[in-house]
């Protein structure tokens, strides 16, 4: 393994990332970095863009162990991801379950050789944190559906090729027993994405109109009126990426010691603040203790086994976590944390200005994938049992 990758990774592929740079794929993608497709091409061939995916659907087929060595040796050379989104973390998953052979057959293989970009069309305007709620509809029309309705929050739709929706079919049964998992093409004529901007100077997240846009009913997952069991599940497997469950590699991020190092200094070897050096140490010690925690729940779920409500503990953890980081580093670089836009005259570096973007977007993990109060909320009762 470390061989191929010494081989195959390109130069540019162990630098960090930038934000236009990010390996999403999909009909309508553009390389920056002419690099960025070769990495995922080569990746993809190997089956390593979902190394744990059977081979005839583009995976490796590795075991738990194997993926783990994987992860280990794109860590050591400071690999980027090869290939990320949501067809790899959540409805690629969903399908490998719930999905019948021909919906295996026509969009795994395509999920792991990057061709196409995926959104989730789940929350509405008025069905947030109560999905049930949702109202778009979704009327039969011979062999497809017709679908109208309003998604938002829809994560990159404007580059989306599919779209994994959540429709209500039967307005008549129980708001849960109405709901159907439907996928369909986002390119025709009754789809309309418009970008909304972030505070972070990003537009990821969308407004999404269905206004008579067609699925066809062979794209249903499960069955009709079933789609709150596949959605639930999806949850947990997206709950489970946000986390950090499975043993994925990551890029290599400067130390927490070392930004304090240069933006506070040192005395005597020691960071000078003695209550950020607590701090840091804490998290630290907490880090090393939700890794760990991580690791042993991998090893104890038996192979092939989708993840349970215990996803939400990780994705509730790794989410203040990650929020607790991203204050520290804002704390200790002072005003060099204030700088948001890119100019000529920028007094910014890009490492600077990709923490206090990181930072704004940090807000968001306690939202996306279902809020912390939902996640605390199944953990008291799928977790811990406690009583409504």
């Amino acid at each position: 393994m470390r061989g191929w990758l010494e081989e195959n990774c390109p130069a540019s592929m162990r630098t960090p990332m930038p934000a236009d740079e990010t390996p999403g794929g999909g009909r309508r993608a553009v390389y920056k970095n002419p690099d960025t497709k070769v990495w995922m091409d080569r990746m993809a061939e190997r089956g390593f863009t979902v190394p744990m995916w059977p081979t005839e659907y583009g995976g490796a087929g590795l075991s738990r162990e194997e993926n783990a060595v994987l992860a280990e040796e794109l860590r050591r050379i400071n690999a980027r991801p090869a290939h990320v989104g949501m067809g790899i973390s959540m409805i690629g998953p969903a399908l490998l379950e719930f999905g019948t052979d021909a919906q295996k057959e026509e969009h795994l293989p395509k999920i792991a050789r990057g061709e196409i970009w995926w959104c989730q069309g789940y929350s509405e305007p008025g069905a947030g944190s109560d999905l049930a709620s949702l109202r778009t509809s979704a009327v039969e029309d011979g062999d497809e559906y017709i679908i109208n309705g309003q998604k938002i929050w829809t994560s990159g739709a404007d580059h989306a090729d599919w779209i994994f929706c959540l429709v209500r079919t039967d307005p008549n049964a129980s708001k849960h027993d109405g709901i159907t998992f439907v996928l369909f093409d986002m390119d025709q004529p009754g789809v309309t994405v418009k970008p909304i901007l972030l505070i972070s100077g990003l537009s990821p997240f969308c407004e999404t109109f269905f206004d008579n846009a067609r699925a066809s009913r062979s794209q249903v997952v499960s069955e009709p009126g079933k789609g709150w069991t596949v959605a639930k599940r999806l949850l947990q497997y997206e709950r489970t990426s946000i986390g950090g469950i499975g043993g994925g590699g990551g890029q290599k991020q400067a130390t927490l010691e070392e930004l304090a190092a240069e933006y506070v200094g040192t005395e005597d070897g020691r960071i000078a603040d003695s209550d950020l050096r607590a701090d840091i140490l804490r998290h630290r010690m907490n880090d090393r203790a939700y890794s760990i925690t991580l690791r042993r729940s991998v090893e104890e779920t038996a192979s092939g086994k989708a993840p349970g409500a215990v996803s939400s503990m990780f994705k509730y953890y790794g989410t203040e976590q990650n929020k607790r980081r991203f204050e520290l580093m804002l704390d200790m670089m002072g005003s060099r944390a204030l700088g948001t836009v890119v100019g000529e005259d920028n007094p910014f570096d890009v490492r600077e200005l990709e923490t206090t973007r990181g930072w704004l977007r940090s807000k968001a993990n306690s939202i996306e994938g279902g809020t912390s109060e939902v996640q605390l909320n199944i953990i008291a009762k799928r977790v811990l049992g406690l009583p409504d």
